[in-house]
C-alpha cells in the first residue's frame, strides 16, 4: 500500500485503451473511452482588414527584402492551433453568475410555508366565548370543519416493496438534474486554470472623437476662407493629431478661385473627421486655423474689415462691401494659387466633453466664447471649469453626449507669431481666467462643429492613407476621415499594417541677410526620385477641395516679412522601396502682390534639400540647413547641403538659414539603429549580397558572423517602442536563427545561443516594462498573441511540403542539405552544436560533472525520423537553451548564460513552453501524423529531453524562490497541453516526477504550505484538461494492474461486473484506484491529505495558512464537480454515473472529516425564519421549548458521534468550505450508481454508516432553505451598515452562529482574524476580479426572487438526494438484517429534516418515506425509544398545522398510520395518544406563527380517516381516536384564547395556569405547562413566579416518584415544600383519575426521575436568588441537601453551602435595603371584559410601581384593545355601583393595598422578607363623613378599612390573584384620631433611636410636631377630642386611649429635642431655642387636657360593642 503522501506510479494509457477495448461500438459511454478526432486542428484563417483593399505597397514587385518580409508579416494568414473542445475544459467553465442565470431558467416555484405570509387576522375578530360554553362550541367547531384531500390508497395493505418502489418512481420524477446550477459557486478569484484565448493583434486606437463641421460664417462674406483643425497637447507640448483640412464655402466663393484649382477629389470634400486619442487629458486643445489668399497688406489689414463691418448693417455698407468683393476678386484671380494666415481659435475638448456629458439632453448646444468672460457665462460653466483642474479622471471620451459648439470669436494671427512655441503659450494663456487674449479684438464669425463619441464601425470611413474602410456602400458620398493620431507619448504595439507616410514641418526662415528683395517668402516643397525638375513625385496628399495628390506643396505668405515663421503640415507617401536619389526639394520664392510690369509673379530666391537615405536609413528629425542662392548642381541629391560643394553661392555664408522638420509613421523604417543594422544583416544573409553597406562600415562576408553576433547582443540597446513595433518580425528573425543556423562564407554558424539570449531579453523587457499588459499568470498579452496567432515553424506553408524559398526569409543559405549518410546534417545542428569549427562526432573525455553530463547526452544518437522533425525541434533547441541557461549545463558547446538570462528564461518559460506545444504541433501537422498513435508521435530522445526539462523545472521551483509560482504554473499548463499531443502515459509519469520533486522538499523547506499550495495550483491547471473525465479511464474497472483484463461493461451500468472486484477498492483511495484514476485520485488524495488534521508537514504550521490550503482544495473539487455538471457531453445520466465512479472516494473523505465540518445545526431547527428579527418575540423562549416536551426536540444537539469527536474542533472548516464540500457529496451521491452505493453500504461497519448518517444530518441543515425575508434583509443590509453586520448575517444565513461556534471563535483569539478573512471573502466585492456585479449591491425585486427561487429548489434536490441516500441505507439494513441499529439514525436524519425549513413538493416525499420506514420497522418506534416516538409525533403535528393542504394531507394520513399502527401492535395507542397531546402543548408554546385553523382540518382528516377505515370500524380504535381529536381540539381552542391574549401577561398566564391545570391528571403535560409558564415569568423579570413554578413542578415531580419508589431521603411528596411556598399542596396527586406512574408512556419525561427533581429545584433556587428571596433559597436547598448526602456527592454540598453562605451573607447586608413587590387591587367592570367582568384581583407588581404607572399600562392595554374612548378608569377605591355605570363601556378600578396582619399575626412576621412572603391578606382605607364627602372636619372624619383574601398566597405561579373574601372595618372620628396620634409617636421613636442618627430626618418630625401650631396638628386634635368628657359612655375608653397617647406623644417629643440638641452645630443653637420655646409652649397648652382623668373608667369595666360591620 503506497501511503497517500507518496504519487503512485500512473497507469500506461495508451496501452491500456490498447489493450481493453470498450464492449459497447457507439452510445454515449463510447464518447468517454477515447479524445474526439477532431480534437486538434492546425488553421490557417485570413486576418480581418479593415480596409476594402488591403494596405499594401503599390510597387508589389520590385520591393527589397526588409519591405517584403514587413508586407508579409502584416498579411498573411493566422495560423492557429485550435483545440475544439478547449472551452470545455473546468477554466472556461466556471459557474459566473451570468451562467448560472442562464442554467437556472425555468426552475419551477418551490412553495415555502416561511415564504407564506402568515394570516395572522383569521383568529382576531372571533368574541371570544365564556369558558363553560367553550367545550360544547370547539366540538360543533370540528364536526363543521372541512377535511383535507385524503390520499388514495392509503388504508390498503400494499406490499412494502411495492409501496418503495412507487416512492421512488415519484421521488425519481421531474428531479434538476444539475445540482450545482442551484447552487453559488464559491467565490474564487479568477479561477488559475482560466487561460483565455489571447487578442487578435489589430491596429491601435485610443478613445475616437467625431467632429463634424457644419458651417462657418462671417459678418462679411468677400472671400473663400480655408481652415484646418488638428488637437495639442498643452502639456506635452505636443500635436497629437495631423491636420484635418476641410472647406466651407459657398460655391460662389470657390468659383472665385476656378483657374487655379483642379477639379476636387472625393476624398478631399470631407467635412467629418475621427480622431483618436490614446492619452485622453485635461491639457488637450482642438485648434482652428484658418486662411485666406494672399493679398496684399498684413494680417491685420486684411483682416481690419471682419472686425469693423456688421451683417446687421450690410444695406448700409453696401457700396463698401462691393469694392471689398471686387478686391478680392482680384488677389484670387492672379494669387489664387498662395494662401496667408488669418486667424485661428481653439476648444478645450474636456470642458466640451465634461459639460455635454453632465448636461440631460441629447445633444448639447454650447457656445464657446474664445476667452474666459464669454466661457463664464456661457453653458459650458463654472462647474467645467472647476472640473479641468481635476487632474484626469473626468477625460473618458467613450460615453459623453454629442454635443453641438458654436464658436463665436477667432484671434487674427500675428505674422511674427506663427510658431508652435507661440501656439503653446496661446493655449496656455487661454486657460488663465486673466487671459492675455481677452484683451485683444476678436472676429466675430460663427464656427458650427458637432463634437460626439465616434460609433464603432462608421459608414464611408477613410484611413489616414485615403483607403476606404470597410463598410463603404457608395463611393460617390462624401466621406468621414480618419485623422492619423500622433501619441502624447510612446504606445506599445505592435505593427499590423503597412503604414509608410512622411511628415514635412517647415518652420522658419531667415533671410534678413540675404542681398536682394525677398520678402513675400513662399516655400515650395517636392519630394523628387531623380535630379530632373520633372522627377518630382505626386505623392503629397491634398488639402481640401482639390485633387488626392500633388507634386509640390506651397506654404503660406507673410507679408513683407524676411523671415518668417511657417506653420504648414505637408504629408508626404512614402514610397515602399527608398534609393539614394529620393529627396525632398525646398524651393523658396519672392511672390509680388502688386501687378507692376515685367514683374513675374514668383521669383525663386533660394534652394535646398534633404536626401532620404543615409546610409540606407531613413532620415528624419529636426534640420537647419544652409540655403543656396542658386539652382543645385547635378548629383547634389546624394550628398547633404551641409556639404561644402565648391562653386556655389549660399546665403549668409553657408550657415544654416531654414528649420524644417521631417517626422516619419512607417511600418517598414524602424527608426532605431539597432534594430535597422540586425534586419540589413539578416537579409544581406538572406539575399547573399556582399558586401553590405551598413552606415560608414562595408562588411564583408568573412566578417559577418562576428557582426551578426554583435548586433544581436546590442538589440538590448534599442528602444523598446520599435522592438514593439516590429516585434512579430523580430521573433520570426530570431526564432530562425535559433532553429536554422545559416551558412557563412560556407561554414555553419551557430547563433542560436545569442538569439536565444536576446530573445529571453526581449521578452523579459516586455513583462518588466508592460505589466499592464498581463494576465494573472504574468503572460505577457503582445507575446501571448504572437504564438497564437503569428508564430509558425519556420519554412512551413501548407503549399511548400518541403523547406525551400518563400518562409521566412526564404533563401537557401541555411543549413539544410545532409552532411552524412546516418542522420541529416540539420538535426545535428538541432542537437544544438556549433560546427563551425569542430568535429560533431567526437565528444572529449569527461572531465567534470558538466562534461560528463554533456557527453551522455551528446552520445545519443537520435534514431532515424524524417527531416521534418528538424522543424519541431526548434524548441526542441530552445527547450534545450532553456535548459542549457537554466542548469549550467553545457550541451556540447552552448557558452554558459549569464545568471540575468538565465532569470529571465525561466521567468518567462510560459514563453518557450507555448511556442514548443506549437511547434510540436505543427510538427504534426505537417508530418501527418496528428492522428498517428501517439507512442510513435516523437522520438524518444525528444522525450526524454522534455523529461529532464520538467525534472529541472521542478527542481528550480521547489527552491520557493519568487519565480516559483510562475515557473509552476508555466510548467503546468505545459503538461497541460502536452495531454492533448503526446502520449499520456507519458506526461502523467511527468506528473508523478514532479510530485516526487516536491514531496522530497516537503520535509526540508521552512514554510511548507508554500509548496502544497504550488501543488495545488499544479494539479487544477492539469485536471482543467477538457477530457480529464476521459483522462481518468471512467470505463475501466479497478482490475490489478498485473493482469490486465479486457474489461466488460453491460449498458445497464455496472451492476453485472461489479461483483468480481472488491467494491471497497472503488471508494476508498486505493493504490488500483490511484494508478486507473490517475488525476482524480490526485486530486482526492490532496483533499484527503488536506483535511486529515494530523498530516505530517502540515500540522507544525499555523493553521491560517492551512485554512487558505482547505479552501483551495475543496475549491478545486468544487469546480471540477460543478463544471462535470454543466458538461453536455455527459448530461446522460448513465455518463454521469461514470463520472461520479472517478469521486466515490469522496464519501469517504468528507465522512472522515465529519469532525471538523462547519455545524450547520448550531441553531435550533424548529425555529421559524421570523425568529432571526425577534428574539424575543417568540412566546416561549427556546431553552424552555426544550424542556418544554420533555424530550420532544433532541434536535438542539448534535448527533452522537459529533460530540464524542469535537475535540479536534481546532482545525473547524469555515462554513463556506464545508458547504462547498458537502454539495461535492451530495453530487455524488446524486449521481453515482445505486447498486454499487448498496453493495458498498453493505460492507460498512456500524460506526461508519452512523458516520455517514451523520453527515447527511449535517447536509440537511446546511441546505436548509433561508426563506425569501433572509434574502431581503440581507440586501438591506448594505455597506452602510460595515461590512462586519453583512458578514454576521452571512453567518446566520450559512448556519447561525451557536454557543459552541463563539467559542471556537474566542479560541482562535487572534488567527480570527485570519480566517475571518477567508471567510467573509463572499462580501469582499474589492477582491474579487471578475465578478460582473461587483458594484451594483443592491439587488432588485426581481433579483431577491430569483435567487429565492434558487435555493428553495437547492434546498429541495438536495434534500431529496439525502432522502434517496436514506431509501439506499435502508435497503442495505433490510438486505444485512444485522443493521437495525442504524435505524435509528435514518429516523433521526429524517425527523431533522422535517424540522428545517422545508418545501411541499419535498415533505410529501418525506412523509412517504416515513410512512415506509414505520410500515417496515414498526417496532423502531413502539418498542425501542420514546424520544423518537415523541420527536416524531411533533414533527408530524407541527406540518398538521401547515398554512400549505399539500402538506397537511400528507402529514395527516402520516398521523393517522402512526396511530394505527400503534393500536395494531397492542390494541391501545396510549403511547401515541400521550406523545401527541405532549407535542400539541409543546408546539403550542413555542411556535409562533401557529395556526389553529389549519390543524383543525387536519384533526378532522384524521376522524375522516378513522370513519373510513373499514378494517378497524368494529375495535374500539375509531372511539379512541375520536376522544384524542376531542382533547387536542380542546387544547387547542385554549390556545386560541392564548394567542388573542399574547399582548396580555396576565391574562396569557391565566391562560396558561387554566390549561395547566385541565391537565392535572396527566402530569407530564402538567409539568409542561409549568415549565412553559416559569419560561414567560423570567422572560419578564418575574423571578419569584417562575422559581414558584419550578417548586410547583418540583412538588410534582416529588409526588410521583414517592408513588414510584421508596428512598428515605427523597421529598415525601408536596408536604416537604409547604415551609416554600402554602401552595404547593394543590399539587398532591389524590384525586381518583389520577394515572398510576408505572402506566406506559405515564411520567416517563426525563424530569420523573431523582436527577429531574434535583434539576427542577436547582432551577427554583437560581430563580429565588435572583428574586432576592434568599430565605426561600434555604428553604429549597433543605430539600436538597438530603438527596445529596445520601448520594454522598460532597461535590455538589460544597456548592450549595457556598450559595448558602452567599443568601445569607447577603440578607445581612441589604438589611433594610430590600424591596419585594407592590400590590394592588383592579377591578374590571363592564360587559366588554367577557369572563372577567365583575372580577376583582390583586395584581403584583415590580418594587416601587407607582398607582399612575399601573392605571397607563392598564388604561393604554385595553384602551388599544377596546378602543380609548371605551375604556374609564374609576378614581376613587369606594364601592362600585353597577347600575350607574354606562353599559357599553369598560371601567377598571385600581386601589393600592398593603399586605395586612392580624395583631397575633405579628410575633411570627418578623423580618422584611416575612411580611413580604406568603401574603393572602391585604388591606386599603377610605376616608369618608356622614354626608358624603370624603373629607371634612376632625370631629366628623370617619374612615373605612377594606382587608381582601385572595384565593392562593403570593408570590405564586402567576403574578395577579383572585380576590376570594372582603371585609370592612368602620373607624369613628376619635379613633381615627388616636390612629394618627399613634403614628405620629412611632415616627418620633423611630427617628429618635435611629441608629446612626439622621439629624435632618428628626428634625422634620419635630417641627411637625412642636412646630408652630399646624391646622389639625396635636394641639388641635387634643382641644377638639379630650377637651369634655363625652356624653356617650361607649366613647369613654377611647378618650381615655387618645390621652395616654397624648402623654405618651410629649414624652417622645422630649426624647427628640434632648436628642436634637446633642447633635446640632453652633449655627442652628437659635433653632433649637426655638423649638424648645414651642415645645413647652404646646406641652402648657396640653397639661390640662392630659391630666383629666374620666371617674367611671376606674370603676366597674364596662362591656364596649366595637362598631365593626362586616
Amino acid at each position: 500500500k503506497v501511503p497517500l503522501t507518496e504519487a503512485v506510479d500512473p497507469v500506461d494509457l495508451e496501452e491500456y485503451l490498447i489493450t481493453h477495448p470498450l464492449a459497447v461500438d457507439s452510445g454515449p459511454l463510447r464518447d468517454l473511452l477515447e479524445f474526439p478526432r477532431d480534437d486538434i486542428e492546425v488553421v490557417y484563417t485570413p486576418r480581418e482588414c479593415r480596409t476594402l483593399v488591403s494596405a499594401v505597397p503599390e510597387e508589389r514587385y520590385e520591393m527589397d527584402p526588409h519591405v517584403r518580409d514587413c508586407v508579409r508579416s502584416y498579411t498573411e494568414d493566422w495560423a492557429i492551433v485550435n483545440r475544439k473542445y478547449y472551452k470545455m475544459g473546468t477554466g472556461f467553465n466556471p459557474n459566473t453568475s451570468d451562467k448560472q442565470k442562464e442554467r437556472q431558467k425555468g426552475l419551477p416555484k418551490q412553495i415555502f410555508e416561511s415564504d407564506e405570509a402568515p394570516d395572522g387576522n383569521s383568529y382576531q375578530d372571533e368574541q371570544v366565548m365564556c369558558l363553560t360554553t367553550l367545550w360544547a362550541c370547539s366540538i360543533f367547531d370540528l364536526k363543521n370543519s372541512l377535511p383535507d384531500a385524503l390520499l388514495p390508497n392509503l388504508l390498503d395493505r400494499t406490499p412494502n416493496e411495492e409501496i418503495d418502489h412507487q416512492n421512488d418512481d415519484q421521488r425519481k420524477s421531474n428531479r434538476h438534474k444539475e445540482l450545482f446550477a442551484l447552487h453559488p459557486a464559491p467565490d474564487e478569484e479568477e479561477p488559475i486554470e482560466r487561460l483565455s484565448v489571447p487578442e487578435v493583434p489589430k491596429e491601435h486606437f485610443g478613445q475616437r472623437l467625431l467632429v463634424k463641421c457644419l458651417s462657418l460664417k462671417f459678418e462679411i462674406e468677400i472671400e473663400p476662407i480655408f481652415a484646418s483643425l488638428a488637437l495639442y497637447d498643452v502639456k506635452e507640448k505636443k500635436k497629437i493629431s495631423e491636420n484635418f483640412y476641410f472647406d466651407l464655402n459657398s460655391e460662389q466663393m470657390k468659383g472665385m478661385l476656378r483657374p487655379h484649382v483642379p477639379p476636387a477629389a472625393i476624398s478631399t470634400l470631407a467635412r467629418s473627421a475621427i480622431f483618436s486619442i490614446t492619452y485622453p487629458s485635461q491639457d488637450v486643445f482642438l485648434v482652428i486655423k484658418l486662411e485666406k489668399v494672399l493679398q496684399q497688406g498684413d494680417i491685420g489689414e486684411c483682416a481690419e474689415p471682419y472686425m469693423i463691418f456688421k451683417e446687421a448693417d450690410a444695406a448700409k455698407n453696401k457700396e463698401k462691401l462691393e469694392k471689398l468683393k471686387s478686391q478680392s476678386e482680384q488677389f484670387c484671380q492672379r494669387l489664387g494659387k498662395y494662401r496667408m494666415p488669418f486667424a485661428w481659435t481653439a476648444i478645450h475638448l474636456m470642458n466640451i466633453v465634461s459639460s455635454a456629458g453632465s448636461l440631460e439632453r441629447d445633444s448639447t448646444e454650447v457656445e464657446v466664447g474664445s476667452w474666459s468672460e464669454r466661457r463664464n457665462s456661457s453653458i459650458v460653466g463654472r462647474r467645467s471649469l472647476e472640473r479641468t483642474t481635476s487632474g484626469d479622471e473626468a477625460c473618458n471620451l467613450t460615453s459623453f453626449r454629442p454635443a453641438t459648439l458654436t464658436v463665436t470669436n477667432f484671434f487674427k494671427q500675428e505674422g511674427d507669431r506663427l510658431s508652435d512655441e507661440d501656439l503653446y503659450k496661446f493655449l496656455a494663456d487661454m486657460r488663465r481666467p486673466s487671459s492675455v487674449l481677452r484683451r485683444l479684438r476678436p472676429i466675430t464669425a460663427q464656427l458650427k462643429i458637432d463634437i460626439s463619441p465616434a460609433p464603432e464601425n462608421p459608414h464611408y470611413c477613410l484611413t489616414p492613407e485615403l483607403l476606404q474602410v470597410k463598410l463603404y456602400p457608395d463611393s460617390r458620398v462624401r466621406p468621414t476621415r480618419e485623422i492619423l493620431e500622433f501619441p502624447a507619448r510612446d504606445v506599445y504595439v505592435p505593427n499590423t499594417t503597412y503604414r509608410n507616410l512622411l511628415y514635412v514641418y517647415p518652420q522658419s526662415l531667415n533671410f534678413a541677410n540675404r542681398q536682394g528683395s525677398a520678402r513675400n517668402i513662399t516655400v515650395k516643397v517636392q519630394f523628387m526620385y531623380g535630379e530632373d525638375p520633372s522627377n518630382a513625385m505626386p505623392v503629397i496628399f491634398g488639402k481640401s477641395s482639390c485633387p488626392e495628390f500633388f507634386k509640390e506643396a506651397y506654404t503660406a505668405v507673410v507679408y513683407h516679412n524676411r523671415s518668417p515663421d511657417f506653420h504648414e503640415e505637408i504629408k508626404v507617401k512614402l514610397p515602399a522601396t527608398l534609393t539614394d536619389h529620393h529627396h525632398l526639394l525646398f524651393t523658396f520664392y519672392h511672390v509680388s502682390c502688386q501687378q507692376k510690369q515685367n514683374t513675374p509673379l514668383e521669383t525663386p530666391v533660394g534652394y535646398t534639400w534633404i536626401p532620404m537615405l543615409q546610409n540606407g536609413r531613413l532620415k528624419t528629425g529636426q534640420f537647419c540647413l544652409p540655403v543656396s542662392l542658386e539652382k543645385p548642381p547635378q548629383a547634389y541629391s546624394v550628398l547633404s547641403p551641409e556639404v561644402p560643394l565648391p562653386g556655389m553661392k549660399w546665403v549668409d555664408n553657408h550657415k544654416g538659414v531654414f528649420n524644417v522638420e521631417v517626422v516619419a509613421v512607417s511600418s517598414i523604417h524602424t527608426q532605431d539603429p539597432y534594430l535597422d543594422k540586425f534586419f540589413a544583416l539578416v537579409h544581406a544573409l538572406d539575399e547573399h549580397m556582399f558586401p553590405v553597406r551598413i552606415g560608414d562600415m562595408r562588411i564583408m562576408e568573412n566578417n559577418l558572423e562576428n557582426e551578426l553576433k554583435s548586433s544581436i547582443s546590442a538589440l538590448n540597446s534599442s528602444q523598446l517602442e520599435p522592438v514593439v513595433r516590429f516585434l512579430h518580425l523580430l521573433l520570426d528573425k530570431l526564432i530562425l536563427l535559433v532553429v536554422r543556423p545559416p551558412v557563412i562564407a560556407g561554414q555553419i554558424v551557430n547563433l542560436g545561443q545569442a538569439s536565444f539570449e536576446a530573445m529571453a531579453s526581449i521578452i523579459n523587457r516586455l513583462h518588466k516594462n508592460l505589466d499592464g499588459n498581463q494576465d494573472q499568470h504574468g503572460r505577457n498579452s503582445l507575446l501571448a498573441s504572437y504564438i497564437y496567432y503569428v508564430f509558425r515553424l519556420p519554412n512551413t506553408y501548407p503549399n511548400s511540403p518541403s523547406p525551400g524559398p518563400g518562409g521566412l526569409g526564404g533563401s537557401m543559405h541555411y543549413a539544410t542539405m545532409a552532411r552524412s549518410a546516418v542522420r541529416p546534417a540539420s538535426l545535428n545542428l538541432n542537437r544544438s552544436r556549433s560546427l563551425s569549427n569542430s568535429n560533431p562526432d567526437i565528444s572529449g573525455t569527461p572531465t567534470s560533472p558538466d562534461d560528463e553530463v554533456r557527453s551522455i547526452i551528446g552520445s545519443k544518437v537520435w534514431p532515424h525520423c524524417s527531416p521534418y522533425f528538424s522543424r519541431a525541434s526548434i524548441l526542441h533547441v530552445v527547450w534545450q537553451a532553456n535548459l542549457g541557461t537554466c542548469a549550467n549545463f553545457g550541451f556540447a558547446s552552448w557558452v554558459v548564460c549569464s545568471g540575468s538570462v538565465r532569470e529571465a528564461a525561466l521567468q518567462q518559460a510560459w514563453f518557450f513552453f507555448e511556442l514548443m506545444v506549437k511547434s510540436m504541433v505543427h510538427h504534426l501537422y505537417f508530418a501527418d501524423k496528428l492522428d498517428a498513435p501517439r507512442k510513435n508521435r516523437f522520438p524518444e530522445r525528444f522525450m526524454d529531453d522534455i523529461h529532464l526539462g520538467c525534472v529541472f523545472e521542478t527542481t528550480v521551483l521547489s527552491n520557493i524562490t519568487m519565480l516559483s509560482s510562475l515557473l509552476n504554473t508555466s510548467l503546468a499548463f505545459f503538461l497541460h497541453d502536452l495531454l492533448s499531443i503526446m502520449d499520456r502515459g507519458f506526461v502523467f509519469s511527468l506528473v508523478k516526477a514532479y510530485y516526487k520533486q516536491i514531496s522530497s522538499k516537503l520535509y526540508s523547506v521552512p514554510n511548507p504550505s508554500n509548496l502544497v499550495s504550488l501543488r495545488l495550483d499544479f494539479l487544477r491547471i492539469i485536471c482543467s484538461h477538457e477530457h480529464y473525465v476521459t483522462l481518468n479511464l471512467p470505463c475501466s474497472l479497478l482490475t490489478p494492474p498485473a493482469s490486465p483484463s479486457p474489461s466488460v461493461s453491460s449498458s445497464s451500468g455496472f451492476s453485472t461486473n461489479v461483483q468480481d472486484q472488491k467494491i471497497a477498492n472503488m471508494f476508498e483511495l486505493s493504490v488500483p484506484f490511484r494508478q486507473q484514476h490517475y488525476l482524480a485520485g490526485l486530486v482526492l488524495t490532496e483533499l484527503a491529505v488536506i483535511l486529515d488534521p494530523e498530516t505530517e508537514g502540515i500540522s507544525l504550521e499555523k493553521r491560517r495558512l492551512r485554512g487558505n490550503l482547505i479552501t483551495k482544495v475543496i475549491n478545486m473539487v468544487h469546480n471540477l464537480l460543478s463544471s462535470h455538471d454543466s458538461d453536455l457531453r455527459y448530461s446522460d445520466p448513465q455518463v454521469k454515473a461514470r463520472v461520479a465512479m472517478l469521486y466515490l472516494p469522496l464519501i469517504g473523505v468528507i465522512m472522515e472529516t465529519v469532525p471538523q465540518l462547519y455545524d450547520f445545526t448550531g441553531r435550533p431547527s424548529c425555529v421559524a425564519v421570523d425568529d432571526y428579527e425577534s428574539e424575543g418575540g417568540s412566546m416561549i423562549s427556546q431553552t424552555v421549548a426544550m424542556a418544554i416536551a420533555g424530550t420532544s426536540i433532541p434536535q438542539l444537539t448534535r448527533p452522537s458521534s459529533f460530540l464524542l469527536t469535537s475535540s479536534v474542533q481546532n482545525c473547524s472548516l469555515s462554513a463556506e468550505s464545508s458547504r462547498s464540500l458537502l454539495i461535492c457529496l451530495l453530487w455524488v451521491l446524486k449521481n453515482a450508481d445505486e447498486s454499487v452505493l448498496q453493495k458498498w453500504f453493505t460492507d460498512l461497519s456500524v460506526l461508519q454508516l452512523n458516520r455517514l448518517l451523520d453527515l447527511l444530518y449535517l447536509c440537511v441543515s446546511c441546505f436548509e432553505y433561508k426563506g425569501k425575508k433572509v434574502f431581503e434583509r440581507m440586501n438591506s443590509l448594505t455597506f452602510k451598515k460595515s461590512k462586519d453586520m453583512r458578514a454576521k448575517l452571512e453567518e446566520v444565513i450559512l448556519g447561525s452562529i451557536g454557543a459552541r461556534q463563539e467559542m471556537v471563535r474566542r479560541s482562535r483569539g487572534q488567527l480570527g482574524n485570519a480566517f475571518g478573512s477567508q471567510e467573509n471573502l463572499r462580501w469582499r466585492k474589492d477582491m474579487t476580479h471578475w465578478r460582473q456585479n461587483t458594484e451594483k449591491l443592491d439587488k432588485s425585486r426581481a433579483e431577491i426572487e430569483h435567487e429565492a427561487l434558487t435555493d428553495g429548489n437547492l434546498a429541495t434536490e438536495a434534500n431529496l438526494i439525502i432522502l434517496d441516500t436514506l431509501e439506499i441505507v435502508v435497503q442495505t439494513v433490510s438486505v444485512t438484517e444485522s443493521k437495525e441499529s442504524i435505524l435509528g439514525g435514518v429516523l433521526k436524519v429524517l425527523l431533522h429534516s422535517m424540522a428545517c425549513n422545508q418545501s411541499a413538493l419535498y415533505l410529501q416525499h418525506c412523509f412517504a418515506t416515513q410512512r415506509a420506514l414505520v410500515s417496515k420497522f414498526p417496532e423502531l418506534l413502539f418498542e425501542e425509544e420514546t424520544e423518537q416516538c415523541a420527536d416524531l409525533c411533533l414533527r408530524l403535528l407541527r406540518h398538521c398545522s401547515s398554512s400549505i393542504s399539500t402538506i397537511r394531507s400528507h402529514a395527516s394520513a402520516s398521523l393517522y398510520l402512526l396511530m394505527r399502527q400503534n393500536f395494531e401492535i397492542g390494541n391501545n395507542f396510549a403511547r401515541v395518544k400521550m406523545q401527541v397531546t405532549m407535542s400539541l402543548s409543546s408546539l403550542v408554546g413555542t411556535s409562533q406563527n401557529f395556526n389553529e385553523e389549519f390543524l383543525r382540518r387536519s384533526l378532522k382528516t384524521i376522524l375522516t380517516y378513522a370513519e373510513e377505515d373499514l378494517e378497524l370500524r368494529d375495535t374500539t380504535f375509531p372511539d379512541q381516536v375520536q376522544d384524542l381529536v376531542f382533547n387536542l381540539h380542546m387544547i387547542l381552542s385554549d390556545t386560541v384564547k392564548m394567542k388573542e391574549h399574547q399582548e396580555d401577561p396576565e391574562m396569557l398566564i391565566d391562560l396558561m395556569y387554566r390549561i395547566a391545570k385541565g391537565y392535572q391528571n396527566s402530569p407530564d403535560l402538567r409539568l409542561t405547562w409549568l415549565q412553559n409558564m416559569a419560561g414567560k415569568h423570567s422572560e419578564r423579570s418575574n423571578h419569584a413566579e417562575s422559581a414558584q413554578c419550578f417548586v410547583h413542578s418540583a412538588a410534582l415531580v416529588a409526588e410521583y416518584l414517592s408513588m414510584l419508589e421508596d428512598r428515605k431521603y427523597l421529598p415525601v411528596g408536596c408536604v416537604t415544600f409547604q415551609n416554600i411556598s402554602s401552595n404547593v399542596l394543590e399539587e398532591s396527586a389524590v384525586s381518583d383519575d389520577v394515572v398510576s406512574p408505572d402506566e406506559e408512556g405515564i411520567c416517563s419525561g426525563k424530569h420523573f426521575t431523582e436527577a429531574g427533581l434535583v434539576g427542577l429545584l436547582e432551577q427554583a433556587a437560581a430563580s429565588f436568588s435572583m428574586a432576592g428571596m434568599y430565605e426561600a433559597v434555604n428553604e429549597v436547598y433543605k430539600v436538597l441537601i438530603p438527596i445529596h448526602e445520601a448520594n454522598r456527592d460532597a461535590k455538589k454540598l460544597s456548592t450549595i453551602h457556598g450559595k448558602l453562605q452567599e443568601a445569607f451573607s447577603k440578607i445581612v447586608h441589604q438589611d433594610g435595603k430590600r424591596m419585594f413587590g407592590t400590590y394592588f387591587r383592579v377591578g374590571f367592570y363592564g360587559t366588554k371584559f367577557g369572563d372577567l367582568d365583575e372580577q376583582e384581583f390583586v395584581y403584583k407588581e415590580p418594587a416601587i410601581t407607582k398607582l399612575a404607572e399601573i392605571s397607563h399600562r392598564l388604561e393604554g392595554f385595553y384602551g388599544e384593545r377596546f378602543g380609548e374612548d371605551v375604556v374609564e378608569v374609576i378614581k376613587d377605591s369606594n364601592p362600585v355601583d353597577k347600575l350607574k355605570l354606562d353599559p357599553n363601556k369598560a371601567y377598571i378600578q385600581i386601589t393600592y393595598v398593603e399586605p395586612y396582619f392580624d395583631t397575633y399575626e405579628m410575633k411570627d412576621r418578623i423580618t422584611y422578607f416575612d411580611k413580604n412572603y406568603n401574603l393572602r391578606r391585604f388591606m386599603y382605607c377610605t376616608p369618608f363623613t356622614l354626608d358624603g364627602r370624603a373629607h371634612g372636619e376632625l370631629h366628623e372624619q370617619f374612615k373605612r378599612k377594606t382587608i381582601l383574601t385572595t384565593s392562593h398566597a403570593f408570590p405564586y405561579i402567576k403574578t395577579r390573584i383572585n380576590v376570594i373574601h372582603k371585609e370592612e372595618i368602620i373607624l369613628t372620628p376619635i379613633e381615627v384620631a388616636i390612629e394618627d396620634m399613634q403614628k405620629k409617636t412611632q415616627e418620633l421613636a423611630f427617628a429618635t433611636h435611629q441608629d446612626p442618627a439622621d439629624p435632618k430626618m428628626l428634625q422634620m418630625v419635630l417641627q411637625g410636631s412642636v412646630g408652630t401650631t399646624v391646622n389639625q396638628g396635636p394641639l388641635e386634635v387634643a382641644q377638639v377630642f379630650l377637651s369634655e368628657i363625652p356624653n356617650d359612655p361607649k366613647l369613654f375608653r377611647h378618650h381615655n386611649k387618645l390621652r395616654l397617647c397624648f402623654k405618651d406623644f410629649t414624652k417622645r417629643c422630649e426624647d427628640a429635642l434632648r436628642k436634637n440638641k446633642s447633635l446640632i452645630g453652633p449655627d442652628q443653637k437659635e433653632y433649637q431655642r426655638e423649638l424648645e420655646r414651642n415645645y413647652h409652649r404646646l406641652k402648657e397648652a396640653l397639661q390640662p387636657l392630659i391630666n383629666r382623668k374620666i371617674p367611671q373608667l376606674y370603676k366597674a369595666v364596662l362591656p364596649v360593642a366595637c362598631h365593626r360591620w362586616v
